[in-house]
């Protein structure tokens, strides 16, 4: 699974003009479940995105969590992650997850990351999602399960 994070002062999501999910301080991620990916593979983002140390300490180091902050989270499902860009002009989705595999483990991850963090929102899967945020610093990360 790919988890791209933006450490973010807000972000929100809307769908059809409506906000489905909006966030204070904290991470906004767009989640992407690839071909093959398991609940092991959720289950192993999650941890390292809650333990993934990207706001700052007392000195202004990178130390601390969004669980030691206890910011929020705002999950975005975003199956163009997955891209083969490799060749041609054109990207390749044939790495990312079919779609009932990927909405099935973006799901699981909500739930798990609901059952672990105090403050989760989300985004729509399937959806035409209007996706804003500010990103504090800017600060964005790219983590992978299982890099291919």
């Amino acid at each position: 699974m790919i988890g791209l994070l933006q450490r973010v002062s807000s972000a929100s999501v809307v769908v059809d003009g409506v906000t489905i999910g909006a966030i204070d301080a904290g991470l906004m991620v767009l989640v992407c479940a690839e071909r093959n990916d398991t609940e092991k593979d959720a289950d192993a983002l999650l941890t390292k995105l809650l333990g993934y140390r990207v706001f700052a300490d007392d000195a202004g180091k990178m130390n601390r969590s969004v669980t030691d902050t206890q910011g929020a989270l705002l999950l975005v499902p975003q199956f163009t992650l997955a891209a083969d860009t490799k060749s041609g002009t054109r990207p390749s989705f044939t790495p990312a997850a079919a779609p009932a595999d990927g909405l099935r483990l973006f799901n699981y991850f909500v739930e798990q990351a609901r059952l672990k963090h105090p403050t989760v929102q989300t985004g729509q899967f399937g959806a035409d999602m209007k996706v804003s945020l500010t990103n504090d610093g800017p600060v964005t990360f790219w983590l992978q399960t299982n890099a291919k």
